[in-house]
């Protein structure tokens, strides 16, 4: 499991490499929450390369997303497989956050 941070322009993008879980989940908080206290205020988690996520990483993402909106930014997702659109969906978070199928989908209008 690792995340890998980099600015696309001025967007920040997360890529999450293997699951977003209990053990994991706080390494993605600290790296989003240290971005933001340098002043970045666009951010997207990419999940190309993810395969589960369970309830704490579904958790995180919505404590993230409110603390992004707090600071005026903007949270989104890109690239999730199908079952995680269909977590997505069951949970209505698909309502909290704009995700794009890919990530270019997801840059576009940031």
């Amino acid at each position: 499991m690792a995340f890998h941070v980099r600015k696309e322009g001025d967007v920040t993008v997360v890529d999450v490499d293997g699951q977003l879980i209990v053990g994991n989940r706080q390494e993605l908080k600290q790296k989003v929450l240290a971005e933001l206290e340098k002043g970045e205020r666009r951010f997207l988690i990419d999940f190309s390369s993810t395969g589960y996520i369970d309830s704490s990483g579904l958790g995180v993402l919505v404590s993230l997303s409110k603390k992004v909106r707090e600071q005026g930014g903007e949270l989104r997702l890109s690239s999730l497989n199908e079952d995680l659109r269909t977590l997505f969906e069951l949970t209505k978070l698909d309502t909290l956050f704009r995700i794009g199928t890919t990530r270019e989908e997801a840059l576009q209008g940031f």
